[in-house]
């Protein structure tokens, strides 16, 4: 048992080690145009406006 435990630990923890930053996007609101800097959408009513970048400023 403590066996598949320890192979589990190793495996999620090997996973995160790999694991790449995800990508920031400006976002455009539809209603009335304002840019936001988001990994993810805003929710809906926005559109990708550029990007990707590395940056949470959303600047190259």
């Amino acid at each position: 048992m403590k066996r598949f435990v320890l192979a589990g630990m190793l495996f999620v923890l090997a996973g995160q080690a790999l694991a790449a930053m995800a990508p920031w996007y400006r976002w455009e609101s539809q209603a009335d145009g304002r840019l936001v800097c988001a990994q993810q959408a805003p929710g809906e009513g926005w559109k990708r406006f550029a990007g990707p970048f590395n940056n949470a400023g959303c600047r190259p």
